[in-house]
């Protein structure tokens, strides 16, 4: 059965001014054109309306009165999605959480804490890191993207391979359903085998099931060092073979980036990065050990480096300084944007 989505009316929009106040609901044509897409190539939809809650009881009221009226709602985080998932192809109301920006608790006894899903991703993982803590989930776009998209799309990261993705850290939700009704998911504990696992079910379901206004995250303690490597290949494929040998080898990295010349190239052209494209050289491997012992670190590294001259490696670069670091990490962080900007592109953030 097709549903007959209604449009809001004045009625309608003056209970959203009172739900959320005057200067949260936004209406006119200018307003709404950064609400109106996200990182998704050449897309744009109106909402006929953006409100932007910042308590969980705000959000229930605006949905329950949108069920009520079948009016169609869209969630937006920070809108750096290439899903899709944020544009308000049906028009209606759009629901903006950049309002829920708040990291509520950090429990180092418990190792875990409690945060809105407005919160930047790499704020909230400084704000761990700080005390010694580690949260692992660092999408590409982690300077700018929320915690709450970034549950809403399953994200992972460089550090999947060794950490795993957002569904490996997250304990509990609180989510508004449709039907303006509040609940919790699960529990603030590692081991919760009672019933359905609702929170796996919302985790990548990009807001169709309901919104997400409170997130409690599992920590693990934080790598006290590590090191980078940057080797290059004369092909794609002697690049490609050599990861699966890496794991074959026994050694698990806490990061391994595949990269192409062309990617690099549009990288150098389009920002301001300090790398040698030396020729002949047509993909690298960027590849990171982490841990608590240095020795162990060097000792893994040693065994990289015997893999990676069984296929045909043509160098290794050691980053030896947090300065390189920071600045190889950067080539294949921006990649993406870099990229966009030459070509159509989708990346799976």
């Amino acid at each position: 059965m097709l549903v007959q989505y209604q449009k809001i009316t004045a009625d309608i929009l003056a209970i959203f001014k009172t739900i959320a106040g005057d200067t949260n609901v936004i209406t006119g044509d200018a307003d709404l054109e950064k609400y109106s897409h996200d990182e998704t190539e050449d897309l744009h939809y109106y909402p006929e309306v953006v409100v932007k809650p910042n308590t969980p009881q705000q959000v229930a009221q605006l949905l329950k009165i949108c069920n009520e009226h079948l009016i169609p709602v869209t969630p937006r985080g920070a809108g750096t999605g290439l899903s899709g998932g944020a544009l308000p192809i049906l028009g209606g109301l759009l629901i903006s959480m950049e309002r829920f920006n708040n990291i509520l608790q950090i429990d180092e006894a418990n190792l875990q804490a409690t945060v809105e899903p407005g919160v930047i991703t790499e704020v909230f993982m400084n704000a761990v890191a700080q005390k010694g803590l580690l949260y692992p989930v660092d999408p590409a776009s982690k300077g700018s993207c929320f915690i709450g998209g970034n549950v809403s799309h399953g994200s992972g990261g460089p550090r999947v391979v060794k950490y795993g993705t957002i569904r490996e850290y997250i304990l509990n939700l609180e989510v508004v359903l449709p039907n303006g009704d509040v609940i919790w998911t699960g529990a603030n504990t590692l081991k919760y085998a009672s019933g359905y696992n609702l929170t796996q079910l919302f985790i990548g379901s990009e807001g169709t099931l309901g919104i997400v206004t409170k997130i409690v995250t599992k920590l693990i303690p934080a790598p006290t060092t590590d090191a980078l490597l940057m080797a290059s290949f004369a092909s794609n494929e002697a690049a490609c073979s050599a990861v699966s040998a890496i794991f074959r080898a026994g050694i698990i990295p806490s990061a391994l980036e595949f990269m192409e010349r062309r990617g690099v190239e549009w990288v150098i052209e389009h920002d301001d990065v300090n790398f040698n494209l030396q020729d002949g050289i047509e993909a690298f491997l960027l590849i990171e050990v982490d841990g608590t012992n240095q020795d162990v670190i060097f000792d893994a590294c040693e065994k990289i480096n015997t893999v990676l001259e069984a296929y045909d490696c043509k160098d290794v670069l050691f980053a030896d300084s947090t300065a390189q670091k920071e600045e190889l990490w950067k080539l294949r962080r921006i990649m993406g944007v870099s990229v966009k900007s030459n070509s159509v592109y989708k990346e799976d953030r």
